[in-house]
């Protein structure tokens, strides 16, 4: 049954996937972004679609619309981009998040709230259960979007228990694909721009520091189908439990572009979390979640996706 659909956020990396796929099941789609990290280039071949409306508009003042659900995904994600506007990202995650949860409340609207892995800090238990409360820093370089997001998530649990907001929450692991921002920062993209450009790969510590690398098209499943579940609202890990050492992601990056660039290793940042794993029982129980596109063949894509991008400039 076709259903109204907001997305804030939706011309981002991950948003603008789960634009695409909800249009291709026939939904009727409304994009709200701000434009700070989203990019019209990620839904423009999304515009001519008569069942998609693209709304310019910051979640940190309230909207009004009618709409059956919400995906709460408007946030800048990677460090570069949610430390240049600390402030900002704190209220995106709790002003904004207020806003999309007032707006669901008056119009029954079930609400999906996009966490994140970073709720759990730097782990002191791995992998990472949703049971895990977190080792977070509260007054950190990060904290405006760590803690940003284990608010909104306290916010959507008391919407939920004191005014019967439907709501549904996940967390997301490291996620990748085409249409990452090119200058975000995050390990993936910065391995595979400065590969092509045969300029130094950049690795912060000594590179034994663990990932887990979802490709977006089994992220986006998966936060679908928690959208439509009827009767579990999380929050849930989402992601992949294959785990890779930053050196070994830079290394299979080398062999995939084929780039002579060589490896220079820099101080590891305040606060970034050596390992990063999630446990993906409760996905697998209540989502039948499964992750079918394997490291190698999912980098090929976002290389050629880079590839691209970077010879049309």
């Amino acid at each position: 049954m076709s259903k109204k659909i907001l997305i804030t956020g939706g011309a981002g990396f991950i948003g603008s996937h789960l634009c695409e796929k909800l249009l291709e099941q026939g939904h009727e789609v409304i994009c709200l972004d701000n434009f700070f990290t989203g990019s019209k280039k990620n839904i423009s071949h999304l515009l001519t679609n008569p069942n998609f409306e693209l709304v310019r508009h910051d979640i940190v003042d309230p909207y009004r619309i009618e709409v059956d659900q919400i995906y709460n995904m408007a946030c800048p994600a990677s460090p570069i981009h949610y430390q240049y506007n600390p402030i900002k990202t704190i209220k995106t995650n709790v002003l904004g998040t207020l806003n999309m949860l007032g707006l669901a409340k008056r119009i029954g609207a079930r609400l999906l709230q996009a966490s994140t892995s970073e709720v759990y800090g730097n782990p002191l238990e791995h992998p990472q259960k949703e049971s895990y409360w977190g080792n977070v820093n509260p007054i950190g370089i990060r904290s405006c979007y760590d803690e940003g997001k284990r608010v909104a998530e306290t916010l959507c649990f008391d919407y939920y228990r004191k005014n019967k907001v439907e709501i549904r929450v996940i967390r997301i692991f490291n996620t990748y694909g085409p249409r990452m921002h090119e200058q975000d920062g995050r390990v993936v993209s910065n391995f595979i721009v400065q590969a092509l450009k045969g300029q130094e790969i950049s690795i912060y510590g000594d590179g034994s520091q663990t990932r887990s690398f979802c490709y977006v098209d089994d992220l986006v499943k998966g936060i679908i189908d928690m959208m439509e579940h009827p009767n579990f609202i999380g929050p849930v890990n989402l992601g992949n439990d294959t785990e890779f050492t930053v050196k070994e992601l830079a290394e299979l990056v080398l062999e995939l572009t084929g780039s002579s660039s060589k490896i220079k290793y820099y101080p590891l940042p305040e606060d970034d979390p050596l390992r990063r794993r999630p446990d993906l029982s409760l996905a697998r129980e209540k989502l039948n979640y499964k992750t079918l596109t394997p490291l190698r063949e999912g980098l090929q894509k976002t290389i050629t996706y880079f590839d691209k991008l970077l010879s049309k400039k």
